[in-house]
Formats: structure tokens, sequence, C-alpha cells
């Protein structure tokens, strides 16, 4: 029993002495790490905005002289240059007071010179006492009223003749024209209410939305952080806008921010601003529309 003691004990100190390890050296136990070197670089920071389609010009084709529509000169939905002709008000009435005009204006160039003769004759005489004083004196002043008459009559060529040519109703500006309230034998009035038709000028098109007036400072505040490198001074540079419209496709123009507001709204807090200015050169973008600008 005391042999088999005395091994089991030896062989306990056998298994204890092998576990035991040499300690680590400081160097052993470090451990290998990698390195990266941080580099500035530029970072694209999105916004998303809401906004609504706005024509460039907007214009309201009224008449100025009363009248019946003769003729309607253009076609529904079509292109129109600034100064074409689209409407033919009956120019005969206007016609007449316009001749009636130039035959009065002429009758007073008439009435002009015979006075300016016997004005100067009068005068002539005057100096041989060949007439009295007064009668050379009213010569000379009916001589000045012609020549008042005559410009009064000229005055009122010039009103007929700009009567007579508002018959002829011109496109404002240019733009696409749109659907016409009247037609040939309408009878319209000078100045009035309802437009004849409306011309929208849609290239370039603008994007307008609501933010808040927050919103609008955080906005300008990150456009004036924008700066060319080397520039001291922040300055504002173009900031691209790209449009999605409504079907979720992308529209295939870019356009630029803008951000110009009129005034905030004091119930809401908001502002209406005109936030970009986008290329329309096949008028896919029409007024109205909703779309989501990327900036």
């Amino acid at each position: 029993m005391s042999l088999s003691r005395f091994l089991a004990v030896g062989l306990i100190f056998f298994i204890v002495a092998c576990d035991r390890q040499p300690a680590a050296t400081p160097e052993e136990t470090a451990i290998e790490v990698g390195v990266t070197t941080l580099q500035a670089q530029p970072v694209t920071l999105t916004s998303e905005l809401t906004g609504r389609v706005k024509g460039r010009l907007v214009s309201e084709v009224r008449p100025q002289v009363d009248g019946i529509i003769q003729k309607r000169l253009f076609t529904e939905g079509d292109e129109v240059k600034e100064g074409q002709v689209l409407y033919q008000i009956d120019p005969a009435s206007y016609q007449a007071s316009y001749d009636e005009a130039l035959g009065q204006l002429k009758n007073a160039v008439a009435v002009v010179n015979s006075s300016k003769l016997k004005a100067q004759r009068y005068a002539a005489l005057v100096k041989e006492n060949g007439v009295s004083r007064q009668d050379a004196d009213e010569a000379a002043a009916t001589w000045q009223q012609n020549v008042a008459a005559v410009d009064q009559y000229r005055a009122a060529v010039q009103s007929a003749r700009i009567d007579l040519q508002r018959t002829l109703i011109k496109a404002p500006i240019s733009g696409r024209i749109g659907i016409s309230s009247v037609t040939p034998g309408a009878l319209v009035e000078a100045n009035q209410s309802d437009a004849l038709a409306t011309i929208r000028a849609l290239d370039p098109i603008y994007v307008d939305l609501t933010q808040s007036s927050s919103q609008l400072l955080l906005l300008r505040r990150q456009q004036a952080s924008l700066k060319q490198e080397g520039d001291t001074v922040p300055v504002p540079v173009p900031v691209p806008v790209t449009v999605t419209l409504e079907d979720g496709s992308r529209y295939s123009h870019t356009g630029k921010l803008e951000l110009t507001e009129v005034a905030v709204d004091e119930a809401t807090g908001t502002v209406t601003l005109r936030a970009a200015i986008v290329p329309n050169p096949q008028h896919e973008l029409l007024p109205g529309m909703y779309v989501l600008l990327q900036v």
C-alpha cells in the first residue's frame, strides 16, 4: 500500500510539472496591427424637396377694343411667337373712324396753309398802312389757332390708327397657347375679365416649393457654405438639381437651384420660393405638375 501511494503522489507531481511553461517575454506578447492614414475628401449631401412646376412667363390674351371676332388665326396648343396675330376683330367701324380722322387732318392742314398766307400778307400790308394793326393781329392769331387744330387732328388720327391696329389681337409673348374661350362670331369687349386664351413660356421652366422659414435658412446656409477650392470667403456656387417626375422616372435635364423668395406667411411660417430653373426643350414639364427635386 505504501508503495502504491508513493507512486500515485509521484505521478501527480510529474503531471503538474509538465503543465508549467516558461514565462513569455514582452516581445512575444506584442500584437501586430494595421495602420490607416485618414485623408479629407468631398462628400455629397443630398436633400429631397417637393414642388410644383410653374411657367416662366404667363400672359392672358384680352381684346383692347370692342367688336365681333371674325377669325381665329392659330391652332390651340401650338407654339406662337411674340407679335403673331391670334384673332381678327371686325375692323369696319374702326377703319371708317380712321378715314374720317385722316380727312379732318387733311382739311385742317389746308386751312393752316391758307391762314398762313393771309397772315403773311397782312403782316406786309400793315407796314404800308394797307390794313389795320388789329386785322393783322387777328390774321396771325387765326393762323396759330389753325396750327394747333392740326396737332389735335393729328392726334385723333393716331388714336384712330391705334384702335384700328388693335382689331388684330397679337401674342404679347412667345410660348405655347392654350384653348380659345371664343369662336368667330363672338362679341368681345375691351379689357374684359375673361381671357380669350392663355400663353405660357415653357423653356426654361420654374419649380416652386413651399418650405418652412427654418428649412429655407438651412438650405441657404448649406448653399453659402459651398466654395471653390482656395477661396478664403464662402461664395455661393451654382447647385445642380435633378428632377423626378410623378411616375417615378428621372427627368433627362438638370436644373439649377435658385432659392428666390418674396415673404414668409405670418400665419403658417412657410414661404413659397422659386427653387429651381429647369431646361424644358421638349415641353415635357407642364405647369401644375408635381415633381421631386434632388439637391
